[in-house]
């Protein structure tokens, strides 16, 4: 028997991987990925950035245009209302939870800004970026799935991208967490894959040297 989003005609439809990709990179930055940190010691962000990497290694061989941004602040003033504590506390400037994760970051490959709001397209040149490239299809990774990535996946259909999502790309605190936002923006807005499928998705799309 369908489910009731079912029933109702959510995910009616499926969507297609174009011939254009990027991936985007959502907040793998220390404050998230280092045991230092109070967020850091999350074991599906861990996860996540592994598999992310292994994603980047691919990309970056065959072309592929690789976004990554960082959340951080010159003060509280500046910064929205978070209720996050970690966040009010140490996303400024300068801080080494701002760093970006050595796994998944090069410096001479990547398109790296900072991002002020959830989406890694609020008030960032991202959007410039990804027409620059002639992209037509984002692979959205990073953390945390039902925050900043969700953030991210929304504003990527609102601008018309096709949106796949590797699942075992993104992280959050716990697997409820991940599961229940995925399965909710897969009814709406983005495809729900693989690293291992999205891979083999960017071996096939290479762009020329």
């Amino acid at each position: 028997m369908a489910d009731k989003y079912t029933a109702a005609g959510y995910s009616a439809t499926s969507i297609e991987a174009g011939v254009r990709p990027a991936v985007l990179v959502v907040d793998l930055q220390r404050g998230f990925t280092d045991p230092l940190f109070p967020m850091g010691t999350l074991p599906m962000i861990h996860s996540a950035t592994q598999r992310t990497a292994e994603l980047l290694h691919v990309a970056r061989a065959a072309r592929i245009p690789v976004a990554t941004c960082y959340t951080a602040y010159g003060s509280q003033a500046d910064m929205p209302r978070w209720k996050v504590k970690a966040v009010r506390e140490e996303f400024f400037h300068g801080h080494p939870c701002t760093e970006m994760d050595p796994r998944i970051h090069d410096a001479k490959y990547d398109f790296n800004f900072c991002k002020s709001g959830p989406s890694i397209f609020f008030l960032t040149p991202l959007v410039t970026f990804l027409i620059k490239q002639q992209v037509d299809t984002v692979i959205v990774t990073g953390c945390t799935t039902s925050g900043c990535v969700r953030a991210s996946i929304i504003d990527a259909f609102s601008y018309g991208f096709r949106v796949l999502v590797p699942a075992d790309c993104c992280g959050d605190a716990d697997q409820s967490g991940h599961a229940a936002n995925l399965a909710d923006v897969a009814r709406r807005y983005a495809q729900i894959t693989s690293g291992a499928a999205m891979a083999d998705y960017l071996r096939e799309v290479a762009r020329p040297a």
